[in-house]
């Protein structure tokens, strides 16, 4: 067996473990009301297992790296499954600090989520191109990742928090934005089945097209295409005429795999509601009763205040350094740089408005949820819609 099987294979048992911890640790708090002694033991089973999926992640993350010769953080695949990583890493660590294993029902499904996602972009080693070939690829992206995971546990403890405090029964703003959060994640599902539907179906659309540069590029849909690239041109017989030509700065193959996942998720939340006849967070809020509210807003700040210099150091600081080697400038607008500037000067004032406002409880919580849809909206839609020099995948 080669290297790379052995780093797939165990990002693989990694992944089972966490869909197992999840499972464990949510069964432990169904029988809180019950037989103490077995639910404590349900509880420490699940972190356990948590732990071992977290040490076959970092072995796959590990062994992927000696196979590549470099961080494997280069595309969509390589940094997202590493973000799950951190996540996790993130959320035990919070754990045996705090004890408080509510966190992993939602730290663990993100990771596998993370995993889930990643998944579905090309998983091939490729040689890394020349502007990538440098040590700052590890120090910026990593530290980076790591930022963005250690402040994504403030929006797991936010989401806890308001999981408990948000009545799912009474018709409220809060409830509708919460529930839609939810349907969020259910979206990303509907991304994992559109492109393994489209993929198992062997769906292809070849299209010419002219780039940002003026210069004629072709392109290769893997489903049906509902935007077309900059004056292109269809070249495959039999399949679907794109609905509406893009500007050439737009990514329109990947605006078109955003909106096949809201449509797939649509269905699937739908689906969801018509089966079960329960908003997302009403089945949920049974999970969180016994939560200690005043610990997990102590946690999502705790957070902030770790992961905000650790974000500022690698998305900034060591951004603005590789920027000035590979590019000969420090900071150049690209989408990429405003966004991660737009990230860093919203934890800023979470934490100004935290001290110097008072902001604690609900509204802390809600906006570790914006500040984390701020790194997701990054992730996803400004690496693969809009066109730049940080555009992977």
């Amino acid at each position: 067996m080669s290297l790379i099987d052995i780093s797939s294979n165990l990002l693989l048992i990694a992944f089972f473990a966490y869909i197992l911890g999840t499972v464990l640790i949510a069964g432990s708090i169904k029988r809180n009301d019950g037989a103490a002694s077995r639910a404590e033991k349900w509880g420490k089973a699940g972190i356990v297992v948590a732990v071992v999926g977290f040490i076959a992640q970092l072995g796959y993350f590990i062994t992927r790296w000696i196979y590549a010769g470099h961080a494997p953080v280069s595309n969509m695949f390589e940094f997202t499954t590493a973000f799950g990583m951190f996540l996790v890493g993130a959320f035990l660590l919070i754990y045996f600090i705090y004890r408080v294993k509510t966190l992993g029902l939602v730290a663990l499904p993100i990771a596998i989520l993370f995993i889930s996602y990643a998944t579905m972009f090309p998983t091939d080693v490729t040689p890394l191109v020349p502007s990538l070939q440098s040590h700052w690829l590890t120090l910026h992206v990593v530290t980076a990742a790591i930022g963005q995971a250690i402040l994504a546990i403030s929006a797991v403890a936010g989401l806890v928090y308001l999981l408990k405090e948000v009545d799912p029964k009474q018709k409220s703003k809060e409830r509708f934005w919460l529930e839609a959060i939810l349907y969020l994640c259910v979206v990303i599902i509907g991304f994992v089945v559109v492109t393994l539907t489209f993929r198992t179906m062997g769906y292809e659309a070849e299209f010419t097209y002219v780039d940002k540069n003026g210069m004629e590029a072709e392109i290769v849909y893997n489903m049906p295409a509902l935007f077309g690239m900059n004056e292109y041109e269809l070249k495959t017989d039999g399949v679907m005429e794109p609905l509406v030509e893009l500007p050439p700065y737009i990514n329109a193959k990947k605006l078109t795999t955003v909106v096949w996942s809201f449509i797939a998720g649509t269905i699937l939340y739908l689906l969801y509601r018509f089966i079960v006849r329960k908003r997302i967070c009403e089945l949920l809020n049974p999970l969180v009763k016994k939560v200690n509210t005043n610990l997990v807003d102590e946690i999502g700040y705790r957070s902030v205040l770790i992961g905000f210099p650790v974000f500022t150091l690698g998305a900034l600081v060591f951004a603005m350094i590789w920027a000035q080697e590979a590019w000969g400038r420090f900071w150049g607008w690209d989408p990429k740089e405003v966004w991660a500037l737009i990230t860093w000067l919203f934890y800023a004032a979470y934490l100004h408005l935290r001290l110097s406002k008072g902001w604690e409880g609900r509204k802390s919580a809600w906006l570790a949820l914006i500040g984390f849809a701020i790194i997701i909206f990054n992730l996803v839609f400004v690496n693969l819609v809009i066109a730049g020099l940080h555009s992977y995948a």
